[in-house]
Protein backbone atom coordinates (compact mmCIF):
# COMPACT_ATOMS: atom_id res chain seq x y z
CA UNK A 1 0.00 0.00 0.00
CA UNK A 2 2.72 2.52 0.49
CA UNK A 3 4.89 1.25 -2.44
CA UNK A 4 1.76 2.55 -4.46
CA UNK A 5 1.03 5.79 -2.77
CA UNK A 6 4.98 6.77 -3.34
CA UNK A 7 4.32 5.61 -6.76
CA UNK A 8 1.93 8.21 -7.37
CA UNK A 9 4.50 10.94 -6.69
CA UNK A 10 7.26 10.34 -8.97
CA UNK A 11 9.59 12.89 -7.37
CA UNK A 12 9.52 10.48 -4.18
CA UNK A 13 12.39 7.88 -4.00
CA UNK A 14 11.18 4.68 -3.50
CA UNK A 15 13.75 2.95 -0.59
CA UNK A 16 13.14 0.98 2.71
CA UNK A 17 13.73 3.50 4.97
CA UNK A 18 11.18 5.87 3.62
CA UNK A 19 8.43 2.86 4.30
CA UNK A 20 10.07 2.42 7.81
CA UNK A 21 9.95 6.24 8.39
CA UNK A 22 6.07 6.17 7.51
CA UNK A 23 5.28 3.21 9.36
CA UNK A 24 7.19 5.07 12.55
CA UNK A 25 4.89 8.25 12.00
CA UNK A 26 1.91 6.38 11.70
CA UNK A 27 2.64 4.17 14.95
CA UNK A 28 3.84 7.76 16.90
CA UNK A 29 0.56 9.37 16.05
CA UNK A 30 -1.54 6.23 16.57
CA UNK A 31 0.05 6.76 20.30
CA UNK A 32 -0.08 10.40 20.78
CA UNK A 33 -3.64 10.21 19.61
CA UNK A 34 -4.24 7.48 22.38
CA UNK A 35 -2.47 9.58 25.48
CA UNK A 36 -4.52 12.39 23.88
CA UNK A 37 -7.53 10.30 24.68
CA UNK A 38 -6.86 9.38 28.05
CA UNK A 39 -4.93 12.74 29.30
CA UNK A 40 -8.77 14.81 28.33
CA UNK A 41 -10.78 11.86 29.98
CA UNK A 42 -8.23 12.41 33.52
CA UNK A 43 -7.85 15.88 32.22
CA UNK A 44 -10.59 17.31 34.13
CA UNK A 45 -10.65 15.94 37.74
CA UNK A 46 -6.31 16.04 37.33
CA UNK A 47 -7.23 19.84 37.33
CA UNK A 48 -9.90 19.98 39.86
CA UNK A 49 -6.80 18.20 41.99
CA UNK A 50 -4.20 20.50 41.05
CA UNK A 51 -6.65 23.68 41.99
CA UNK A 52 -7.78 22.19 45.10
CA UNK A 53 -4.36 20.84 46.41
CA UNK A 54 -6.07 16.96 46.35
CA UNK A 55 -2.73 15.79 45.26
CA UNK A 56 -3.94 12.78 42.64
CA UNK A 57 -1.90 12.75 40.11
CA UNK A 58 -2.35 11.34 36.47
CA UNK A 59 -0.16 7.99 37.35
CA UNK A 60 -2.28 7.56 40.42
CA UNK A 61 -5.84 8.00 38.51
CA UNK A 62 -4.43 5.58 35.68
CA UNK A 63 -3.16 3.18 38.73
CA UNK A 64 -6.96 3.44 39.72
CA UNK A 65 -8.40 2.52 36.23
CA UNK A 66 -6.30 -1.09 36.40
CA UNK A 67 -6.85 -1.59 39.48
CA UNK A 68 -11.20 -1.66 38.71
CA UNK A 69 -10.86 1.33 41.24
CA UNK A 70 -14.11 3.96 40.51
CA UNK A 71 -10.80 6.45 40.39
CA UNK A 72 -13.85 9.51 39.67
CA UNK A 73 -15.49 8.67 42.92
CA UNK A 74 -12.33 8.40 45.01
CA UNK A 75 -10.75 12.26 43.65
CA UNK A 76 -13.90 13.29 44.06
CA UNK A 77 -14.39 12.42 47.53
CA UNK A 78 -10.65 13.01 48.00
CA UNK A 79 -10.93 16.58 47.41
CA UNK A 80 -14.51 17.42 49.75
CA UNK A 81 -12.28 15.58 52.23
CA UNK A 82 -9.02 17.66 51.49
CA UNK A 83 -11.71 20.93 51.36
CA UNK A 84 -13.04 20.30 54.98
CA UNK A 85 -9.81 20.23 56.39
CA UNK A 86 -9.04 16.20 56.91
CA UNK A 87 -5.80 14.62 55.76
CA UNK A 88 -6.50 11.64 54.20
CA UNK A 89 -4.40 9.55 51.80
CA UNK A 90 -5.60 8.03 48.33
CA UNK A 91 -4.28 4.72 49.04
CA UNK A 92 -6.37 4.11 52.21
CA UNK A 93 -9.97 5.40 50.06
CA UNK A 94 -8.66 2.64 47.50
CA UNK A 95 -7.99 0.19 50.11
CA UNK A 96 -11.83 0.74 51.76
CA UNK A 97 -13.11 0.57 47.97
CA UNK A 98 -11.39 -2.77 47.30
CA UNK A 99 -12.25 -3.72 50.74
CA UNK A 100 -16.08 -3.62 49.43
CA UNK A 101 -16.64 -0.10 51.63
CA UNK A 102 -18.83 2.42 51.22
CA UNK A 103 -16.34 5.13 50.64
CA UNK A 104 -18.96 8.38 49.94
CA UNK A 105 -20.90 7.33 53.72
CA UNK A 106 -17.55 6.68 55.30
CA UNK A 107 -16.28 10.41 53.69
CA UNK A 108 -19.15 11.58 54.86
CA UNK A 109 -18.97 10.74 58.55
CA UNK A 110 -15.08 11.78 58.57
CA UNK A 111 -15.99 15.27 57.34
CA UNK A 112 -19.38 15.40 59.71
CA UNK A 113 -17.69 14.17 62.70
CA UNK A 114 -14.56 16.69 61.68
CA UNK A 115 -17.04 20.02 61.45
CA UNK A 116 -18.57 18.63 65.10
CA UNK A 117 -15.57 18.69 66.34
CA UNK A 118 -15.41 15.07 66.78
CA UNK A 119 -12.34 12.52 66.50
CA UNK A 120 -13.01 9.83 64.02
CA UNK A 121 -10.09 8.74 62.07
CA UNK A 122 -10.45 7.74 58.69
CA UNK A 123 -9.30 3.86 60.00
CA UNK A 124 -11.90 3.77 63.15
CA UNK A 125 -14.55 4.70 60.60
CA UNK A 126 -14.07 2.65 57.74
CA UNK A 127 -13.63 -0.05 60.57
CA UNK A 128 -17.43 0.64 61.31
CA UNK A 129 -18.47 0.85 58.33
CA UNK A 130 -16.95 -2.67 57.64
CA UNK A 131 -18.67 -4.33 60.41
CA UNK A 132 -22.10 -3.16 59.00
CA UNK A 133 -23.01 -0.15 60.86
CA UNK A 134 -24.42 2.86 59.43
CA UNK A 135 -21.35 5.35 60.40
CA UNK A 136 -23.12 8.52 59.09
CA UNK A 137 -26.06 7.94 61.13
CA UNK A 138 -24.02 6.86 64.02
CA UNK A 139 -22.41 10.78 63.56
CA UNK A 140 -25.95 12.33 63.08
CA UNK A 141 -27.09 10.79 66.34
CA UNK A 142 -23.95 11.67 68.41
CA UNK A 143 -24.37 15.44 67.04
CA UNK A 144 -28.28 15.48 67.50
CA UNK A 145 -29.28 12.40 70.35
CA UNK A 146 -31.39 10.01 69.13
CA UNK A 147 -34.89 9.23 71.04
CA UNK A 148 -36.25 5.61 71.78
CA UNK A 149 -39.94 4.62 72.42
CA UNK A 150 -39.21 1.55 75.49
CA UNK A 151 -40.88 -0.59 75.05
CA UNK A 152 -40.39 -0.97 70.91
CA UNK A 153 -43.69 -1.04 70.13
CA UNK A 154 -43.00 -2.93 67.05
CA UNK A 155 -41.85 -5.77 69.29
CA UNK A 156 -45.78 -6.25 70.24
CA UNK A 157 -45.75 -5.38 73.66
CA UNK A 158 -47.29 -1.41 74.03
CA UNK A 159 -46.28 -0.85 78.15
CA UNK A 160 -44.02 -1.91 81.17
CA UNK A 161 -45.51 -3.49 83.59
CA UNK A 162 -44.67 -3.93 87.45
CA UNK A 163 -46.12 -4.14 90.49
CA UNK A 164 -46.03 -1.86 93.63
CA UNK A 165 -45.29 -3.62 96.97
CA UNK A 166 -49.05 -2.78 97.78
CA UNK A 167 -50.07 -4.57 95.19
CA UNK A 168 -51.13 -2.54 92.68
CA UNK A 169 -49.91 -3.05 88.74
CA UNK A 170 -48.43 -0.31 86.67
CA UNK A 171 -48.25 0.34 82.85
CA UNK A 172 -45.34 2.76 82.13
CA UNK A 173 -43.84 3.83 78.81
CA UNK A 174 -40.53 5.84 78.79
CA UNK A 175 -39.04 6.98 75.62
CA UNK A 176 -34.94 6.82 75.78
CA UNK A 177 -32.53 9.76 74.61
CA UNK A 178 -29.51 8.06 73.43
CA UNK A 179 -26.21 9.48 71.91
CA UNK A 180 -23.66 7.52 70.29
CA UNK A 181 -20.76 7.04 71.83
CA UNK A 182 -18.00 6.37 68.19
CA UNK A 183 -15.09 4.63 70.22
CA UNK A 184 -17.52 2.13 71.11
CA UNK A 185 -19.48 1.90 68.11
CA UNK A 186 -17.26 -1.29 67.18
CA UNK A 187 -18.58 -4.13 69.50
CA UNK A 188 -21.21 -2.21 71.54
CA UNK A 189 -24.46 -3.52 72.19
CA UNK A 190 -27.09 -2.08 70.08
CA UNK A 191 -30.11 -0.49 70.99
CA UNK A 192 -32.51 -3.44 71.84
CA UNK A 193 -30.20 -3.71 74.82
CA UNK A 194 -30.62 -0.49 75.43
CA UNK A 195 -34.49 -0.66 75.46
CA UNK A 196 -34.63 -4.47 77.24
CA UNK A 197 -32.16 -3.09 79.95
CA UNK A 198 -33.95 0.26 80.59
CA UNK A 199 -37.32 -1.30 80.73
CA UNK A 200 -36.05 -3.92 83.57
CA UNK A 201 -34.87 -1.10 85.55
CA UNK A 202 -38.26 0.61 85.53
CA UNK A 203 -40.15 -2.91 86.40
CA UNK A 204 -37.80 -2.82 89.01
CA UNK A 205 -38.30 0.70 90.19
CA UNK A 206 -41.63 -0.28 90.04
CA UNK A 207 -41.79 -3.10 92.20
CA UNK A 208 -39.43 -0.88 94.75
CA UNK A 209 -42.51 1.51 95.55
CA UNK A 210 -44.20 1.01 98.68
CA UNK A 211 -47.26 2.17 97.37
CA UNK A 212 -48.81 3.11 93.73
CA UNK A 213 -49.80 6.96 94.21
CA UNK A 214 -45.83 7.86 95.19
CA UNK A 215 -44.84 6.80 91.70
CA UNK A 216 -48.28 8.52 90.32
CA UNK A 217 -47.33 11.83 91.65
CA UNK A 218 -43.92 12.10 90.51
CA UNK A 219 -43.00 9.58 87.70
CA UNK A 220 -39.41 11.15 87.60
CA UNK A 221 -38.60 9.29 90.57
CA UNK A 222 -38.44 6.19 88.45
CA UNK A 223 -36.20 7.74 85.83
CA UNK A 224 -34.02 9.22 88.42
CA UNK A 225 -33.51 5.80 89.73
CA UNK A 226 -32.44 4.14 86.70
CA UNK A 227 -30.69 6.88 85.22
CA UNK A 228 -28.04 6.09 87.46
CA UNK A 229 -27.93 2.53 87.10
CA UNK A 230 -24.98 2.63 84.53
CA UNK A 231 -27.40 1.03 82.04
CA UNK A 232 -25.71 2.27 78.94
CA UNK A 233 -22.20 0.05 79.58
CA UNK A 234 -20.79 -2.02 77.20
CA UNK A 235 -23.46 -0.14 74.69
CA UNK A 236 -22.69 1.77 71.76
CA UNK A 237 -24.95 4.71 73.16
CA UNK A 238 -24.88 7.06 76.21
CA UNK A 239 -27.97 7.78 77.82
CA UNK A 240 -28.93 11.39 78.08
CA UNK A 241 -31.78 11.22 79.84
CA UNK A 242 -34.99 8.86 80.56
CA UNK A 243 -38.51 10.57 80.48
CA UNK A 244 -41.82 8.61 81.58
CA UNK A 245 -44.27 9.35 78.85
CA UNK A 246 -46.98 7.81 80.26
CA UNK A 247 -48.04 5.55 83.40
CA UNK A 248 -51.63 4.47 84.10
CA UNK A 249 -53.12 1.81 87.17
CA UNK A 250 -53.70 -1.50 85.99
CA UNK A 251 -55.21 -4.42 88.03
CA UNK A 252 -54.78 -5.27 91.72
CA UNK A 253 -52.32 -8.03 91.17
CA UNK A 254 -51.97 -8.43 95.02
CA UNK A 255 -56.02 -8.99 95.46
CA UNK A 256 -56.01 -11.22 92.58
CA UNK A 257 -53.11 -13.32 94.26
CA UNK A 258 -54.71 -13.75 97.54
CA UNK A 259 -57.75 -14.80 95.69
CA UNK A 260 -56.45 -17.37 94.47
CA UNK A 261 -54.18 -18.66 97.39
CA UNK A 262 -57.40 -18.65 99.37
CA UNK A 263 -59.11 -20.90 96.31
CA UNK A 264 -55.95 -23.13 96.84
CA UNK A 265 -55.88 -22.89 100.30
CA UNK A 266 -59.71 -24.15 100.15
CA UNK A 267 -59.20 -27.23 97.82
CA UNK A 268 -56.20 -28.04 100.06
CA UNK A 269 -58.80 -28.14 103.01
CA UNK A 270 -61.28 -29.96 101.37
CA UNK A 271 -58.70 -32.28 100.06
CA UNK A 272 -57.45 -32.89 103.98
CA UNK A 273 -61.38 -33.14 105.26
CA UNK A 274 -62.04 -35.64 102.35
CA UNK A 275 -59.29 -37.60 103.74
CA UNK A 276 -59.79 -38.16 107.54
CA UNK A 277 -63.19 -38.81 106.26
CA UNK A 278 -62.10 -41.46 104.01
CA UNK A 279 -60.25 -42.73 106.77
CA UNK A 280 -62.75 -42.41 109.42
CA UNK A 281 -64.87 -44.60 107.26
CA UNK A 282 -62.07 -46.97 106.95
CA UNK A 283 -61.82 -46.60 110.20
CA UNK A 284 -65.48 -47.43 111.04
CA UNK A 285 -65.67 -50.83 108.70
CA UNK A 286 -62.76 -52.22 110.70
CA UNK A 287 -64.41 -51.77 114.05
CA UNK A 288 -67.41 -53.69 112.67
CA UNK A 289 -65.41 -56.19 111.32
CA UNK A 290 -63.80 -56.75 115.10
CA UNK A 291 -67.22 -56.86 116.27
CA UNK A 292 -68.42 -59.38 113.80
CA UNK A 293 -65.41 -61.30 114.99
CA UNK A 294 -66.04 -61.06 118.51
CA UNK A 295 -69.52 -62.13 117.85
CA UNK A 296 -68.01 -64.98 116.26
CA UNK A 297 -65.72 -65.48 119.49
CA UNK A 298 -68.83 -65.22 121.64
CA UNK A 299 -70.58 -68.05 120.05
CA UNK A 300 -67.59 -70.10 119.70
CA UNK A 301 -67.33 -70.30 123.56
CA UNK A 302 -71.08 -71.00 123.96
CA UNK A 303 -70.56 -73.55 121.53
CA UNK A 304 -68.38 -75.66 124.13
CA UNK A 305 -70.70 -75.35 127.21
CA UNK A 306 -72.42 -78.68 126.24
CA UNK A 307 -69.41 -80.14 125.47
CA UNK A 308 -68.29 -79.13 129.12
CA UNK A 309 -71.30 -80.68 130.30
CA UNK A 310 -70.98 -83.75 128.61
CA UNK A 311 -67.64 -83.67 129.75
CA UNK A 312 -68.68 -83.45 133.45
CA UNK A 313 -71.41 -86.09 133.28
CA UNK A 314 -68.31 -88.37 131.73
CA UNK A 315 -66.23 -87.66 134.91
CA UNK A 316 -68.67 -87.77 137.68
CA UNK A 317 -68.49 -84.13 138.03
CA UNK A 318 -72.15 -83.03 137.15
CA UNK A 319 -75.24 -84.96 138.95
CA UNK A 320 -78.91 -85.85 136.89
CA UNK A 321 -80.32 -83.48 139.19
CA UNK A 322 -77.37 -80.78 138.91
CA UNK A 323 -78.28 -81.21 135.07
CA UNK A 324 -82.07 -80.53 135.64
CA UNK A 325 -81.85 -77.60 138.03
CA UNK A 326 -79.35 -75.82 135.24
CA UNK A 327 -82.01 -76.18 132.76
CA UNK A 328 -84.52 -74.77 134.70
CA UNK A 329 -82.37 -71.96 135.41
CA UNK A 330 -82.38 -71.59 131.49
CA UNK A 331 -85.91 -72.12 130.83
CA UNK A 332 -86.95 -69.42 133.74
CA UNK A 333 -84.49 -66.91 132.35
CA UNK A 334 -85.40 -67.32 128.85
CA UNK A 335 -89.24 -67.13 130.19
CA UNK A 336 -88.01 -63.48 131.78
CA UNK A 337 -86.57 -62.15 128.31
CA UNK A 338 -89.54 -63.25 126.57
CA UNK A 339 -91.52 -61.65 129.20
CA UNK A 340 -89.29 -58.67 129.33
CA UNK A 341 -89.70 -58.38 125.58
CA UNK A 342 -93.66 -58.49 125.13
CA UNK A 343 -94.22 -56.10 127.99
CA UNK A 344 -91.92 -53.96 126.53
CA UNK A 345 -93.27 -54.14 123.31
CA UNK A 346 -97.14 -53.43 124.81
CA UNK A 347 -95.21 -50.21 126.70
CA UNK A 348 -94.38 -48.87 123.53
CA UNK A 349 -97.32 -49.55 121.61
CA UNK A 350 -99.57 -47.57 124.26
CA UNK A 351 -97.37 -44.67 124.77
CA UNK A 352 -97.81 -44.66 120.61
CA UNK A 353 -101.74 -44.46 121.24
CA UNK A 354 -100.97 -41.66 124.09
CA UNK A 355 -99.24 -39.60 121.73
CA UNK A 356 -101.86 -40.19 119.27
Amino acid sequence: MFRSLLAADPQLPVDGWTVGLIIAGVIVAIIVVIFLIVAFSFLNLWLQCFLTRASVGLIDMVRMKFCKVDYAMVVRQKIAMVKAGVKISTQEMEAHYLSRGNVPKVAAAVIAAHKAGMDLPWRVAAAIDLAGRDVLDAVKTSVNPKVIDCPDPGKGRPTLDGMCKNGIQLKARARVTVRTKLDRLVGGATEETIIARVGEGIVKAIGSAEHHNEVLANPNLISQAVLHSSLDSQTAFEIVSIDVAEIDVGENIGAILQANQAKADLQVAQAQAEKRRALAVALEQEMRALVEENKAKVVLAEAEVPLAISFAFREGRLGVMDYYNLRNVQSDTEMRKSIAGVSGAGANERGDRTGA
